[in-house]
């Protein structure tokens, strides 16, 4: 698959590699060799359960409202900050990577929450890669983004007296 204007050449395979990976390495370590899943007798089980059905639930939210960046032929047309958007930056490659670690907490793998940890960093080093890209792209309007929105996590507002709508 050709990677579209902005986008990490190997971002796409990238991406499937950690897949794969994340699933040989879960599947064997929580329902074959339990090598490290020791910690599963300690855990209760609803909340083993409860954290992947919430991170299934966020992903399936975040990849709905976020699916409008690839809806556009050749990508939206400026910065996109409304929506999902205007709390993170990268809400497709979030809903990407939440699973992982929801999956990680079901059975306690901590080799899954290692690997998980190692998938993240390498969606930020993708999020990176196409961050700078659209700061060439969109200049100021981006970096203003950024300034405004945190990239993986929301970003507390705090209301700014000078501005009566900012919350």
């Amino acid at each position: 698959m050709k990677a579209r204007i902005g986008e990490h050449p190997r971002g796409d395979s990238g991406q499937l590699a950690a897949l794969v990976l994340f699933l040989i390495d879960w599947v064997g370590d929580s329902f074959f060799f339990k090598l490290t899943t020791f910690l599963a007798i300690h855990a209760p089980l609803a909340l083993r359960l409860a954290v992947p059905i919430c991170a299934l639930g966020l992903s399936a939210i975040l990849f709905k409202a976020a699916h409008v960046v690839v809806e556009h032929e050749g990508g939206p047309a400026g910065v996109i900050s409304s929506g999902v958007f205007r709390y993170v930056r990268h809400p497709l490659y979030l809903a990407s990577v939440v699973p992982y670690f929801g999956l990680s907490v079901a059975t306690c793998s901590l080799a899954s929450l290692c690997l998980s940890a190692l998938i993240f960093v390498f969606y930020d080093r993708i999020a990176s890669y196409e961050e700078r890209f659209l700061e060439r792209e969109f200049g100021e309007a981006y970096r203003s983004y950024k300034l405004s929105t945190g990239k993986w996590i929301p970003r507390i507002r705090t209301r700014d007296p000078a501005c009566p709508h900012s919350s």
